[in-house]
This record gives structure tokens, sequence and C-alpha cells, in this order.
């Protein structure tokens, strides 16, 4: 209920004042499990395809955002609920087991997720080699990726900066691909890696970074929602 009225109150706010650049937005189906798969660049990515997506979408966060004491436990929580995240236990052996299945059970309810393949933000603005956590998740419940790139958010919110500045953002949405097609015949593992590196090949079409092979080194100051 809090991220509806998230939605609703704030997503025109900050088409008014920030007047992001939206593209693709037809690509996003408006019904069933759909995986919007995205390139990372700030903590304020979730928030900015939570917003501007054009049906929901649910992000994991650590569940110690959500089981806070006090004033600032109850502020942390109502944040985090109010852009879409489901909490998740990312702690214990099985976090990454745990936060798939968690994942799955969002598309099975014909909700749309959301996922940065790369694991964590990029702090040079490469896009990094994917996680097939991703590609897992895909196959398993049968859903559609559509690829994002987010440009300009490094700016918007760079790494560090606890509140947002100025400035003109894009968000756009790519074409859906149904994974299943693209793996025919391979074994599971392979058919991961293939699918996972096809989505990656998609978000860096549609944003123009460097493409960096190898796995992106998670920041020290902390994980954001959405890692799966």
């Amino acid at each position: 209920m809090l991220y509806f009225l998230a939605r609703l109150l704030l997503a025109p706010l900050v088409r008014l004042v920030y007047r992001p650049v939206v593209r693709g937005s037809r690509n996003v189906p408006r019904r069933g499990p759909v995986i919007l798969a995205s390139n990372h660049l700030s903590f304020i990515d979730s928030i900015v395809i939570a917003l501007l997506s054009p049906r929901p979408v649910h992000f994991l966060a650590k569940d110690a955002y959500f089981t806070g004491v006090g004033l600032k436990g109850a502020l942390t929580r109502c944040f985090f609920a109010a852009f879409g995240c489901v909490p998740v236990d990312r702690g214990g052996h099985r976090s990454a087991q745990a936060s798939l299945e968690a994942a799955e059970r969002i598309l099975a309810s014909g909700r749309a997720f959301g996922i940065y393949p790369e694991g964590t933000r990029s702090l040079d603005g490469r896009l990094y080699r994917g996680r097939t956590g991703v590609a897992w998740l895909a196959l398993t419940a049968d859903a559609p990726v559509v690829p994002v790139a987010l440009t300009g958010t490094d700016r918007l919110q760079p790494v560090g900066r606890r509140l947002p500045r100025y400035h003109r953002i894009t968000v756009e949405f790519g074409k859906p691909l149904h994974c299943a097609t693209l793996h025919e015949g391979t074994r599971p593992a392979l058919a991961r890696r293939t699918v996972t590196d096809e989505i990656i090949r998609a978000i860096g079409d549609l944003s123009g970074q460097e493409r960096a092979h190898t796995y992106a080194t998670v920041p020290q100051t902390g994980d954001t929602p959405g890692h799966v």
C-alpha cells in the first residue's frame, strides 16, 4: 500500500522537478511476471526504477532494514516499503538461494521484479560481467526479461552521498528477452551463463557503457536492493 501511495504522489513530483527522459515504456508487459534487469550506478537506482517504471516493480532488500526499533527503525522500514522492497534474510549460508526463491515467489504472483545482474554498483561506470542468478530466475519462473539502462544516476547521487542533487537522468526499457529460446540444447550451467551474457549484452546495447569482462567488486559502502 505504501508503495502505491509513493508512486501516486512522488512519481509526478520527480518527473516535474528532475524532468527524466523515459524511453521504451511500452516494452514492459503490463500484466504477468516480468524481470527488469538493469545496470547499476547508484543507490538511488532502485528508487528511480520503482517510480518511473510503467508498472510497480519489487526489489529485494536485507531484512535488517525492516526490523529496526524506535523512530529510526520505523522510518527505515517505511522508506524501503514505500519503494516496493521486499525483506529477505541475506545473512545465512543459504542467503543467495533464499533470495532467488523470494524473487521467484514475487514472479509467481504475477508481479514485476527488479534485479541488477552485475550484483553490485559499478564504481567506474563500466558494465561488468553478470552473475547467473538472473538467468536462473528467468528460466525457473519462465518470465520475460526487460533490459533496463540507467544513465546519469551516478551524478544524481554519487556513491557515498546521502542525498541526491539535481541532475537529469535517462531510463530506457529495451525489448523483452524470452530466455527459453536462448539456450536450446545446452546444459543447465551453460544455459544460465549464455542467458546471463545475452541479458548483459542487451543492457550494454542500451546504455552504451564500456564493457568490463570481470565481476564487479562490492563497494565498502554497503549493498542496495535488487542484488541476487
